[in-house]
């Protein structure tokens, strides 16, 4: 199974080479916590992590 790595830049969960939401290349396997955010308009926490797009993430990422 694949390692899940978490992006730098905008905290995105992914098990592929470039990230999904913003499209970096700066991913770390160092991650901890997870956040499933399935409506980011109607979401307060989204809103105060700045998520707008609805995808998994990390809280913390090294």
């Amino acid at each position: 199974m694949a390692r899940e790595v978490a992006c730098k830049r905008c905290k995105a969960v992914t098990i592929g080479k470039v990230c999904p939401v913003c499209k970096s290349t700066d991913l770390s396997p160092d991650w901890s916590g997870i956040i499933l955010i399935f409506d980011p308009a109607k979401s307060r926490v989204a809103a105060t992590l700045d998520i707008i797009l609805p995808h998994k993430y990390a809280l913390k990422v090294a």
